[in-house]
């Protein structure tokens, strides 16, 4: 480990979105953690990342968070590094009707997509919510803010991530925390999200959608999010144009009707 020198953490690190963010914050300079189950995928980024910015340090962490007793043991590994930012990127899709869905496969994906991400942010909020210039960025979906036809269940779990991270988001600048949390939402981004979505190989972007982000794309829009203020950085379904906003859902924070909370 590099001695006085910060560290961000990306999750799903292996392909798609987090292998090209992993090498778009290596491109600044950035110590990173690289974590997924694919140990021989992240030891191929982590060649490619070291013989362009052979500066930065890389720590290679292979494991399956779908596993909870994994998520802990993680985090219990990264309590040595001096983390900087979090990025909670790991998680996948379903392609299904509620009644007929695999069963097994939803109970790891709401593991995965919702409980992992929960409890490395809750763990990393309460470590570094007092740390300049530190950030937690959860990736949520397009479809975590409008239900998409035969992907119900999934968008559940990103709508999940996007009230959770905004809310995040809303209970730190009440409590005046140094740390940011943001929430990028993808629409569809050619990775293998959608062989895994919808149990095939050869999963054609082409014909599927026509119109879609690359995932070096999304890397860049991730930065762009990482370099604002704004909360929510979103890629317009229809459109496809990439927008910082405000926080979207709505938010109780001075209702009368809240629960009054004795000091």
């Amino acid at each position: 480990m590099k001695q006085d020198s910060k560290y961000t953490v990306i999750t799903g690190a292996s392909s798609g979105i987090g292998y090209e963010t992993a090498k778009a914050f290596a491109k600044r300079g950035k110590n990173l953690v690289i974590v997924a189950r694919s140990k021989e995928n992240l030891e191929k980024l982590k060649t490619e990342i070291l013989n362009d910015h052979p500066e930065v340090d890389v720590i290679v962490k292979d494991v399956d968070l779908s596993i909870t007793s994994n998520v802990y043991k993680l985090y219990e590994e990264l309590k040595p590094y001096d983390l900087e930012t979090l990025i909670n990127n790991a998680g996948f899709g379903n392609y299904a009707s509620v009644a007929n869905q695999n069963l097994e496969k939803v109970e790891t994906m709401l593991k995965l997509n919702i409980e992992a991400l929960v409890i490395l942010s809750s763990l990393f909020v309460r470590d570094y919510q007092d740390i300049e210039g530190s950030q937690l960025i959860n990736i949520s979906s397009a479809g975590g803010y409008i239900i998409v036809p035969n992907a119900v269940t999934y968008c559940a779990t990103k709508f999940f991530v996007s009230t959770f991270t905004e809310g995040l988001a809303r209970e730190l600048e009440a409590a005046d925390a140094k740390l940011q949390a943001k929430v990028l939402a993808p629409a569809a981004t050619k990775t293998n999200f959608g062989n895994i979505a919808n149990d095939i190989n050869g999963y054609d972007y082409d014909k599927s959608f026509g119109t879609y982000h690359t995932s070096k794309q999304m890397a860049d829009f991730l930065l762009k999010l990482y370099d604002g203020s704004e909360v929510v950085g979103a890629v317009n379904r229809e459109s496809f144009e990439f927008e910082l906003k405000s926080p979207l859902f709505d938010y109780a924070g001075k209702s009368k009707h809240n629960q009054t909370v004795e000091k």
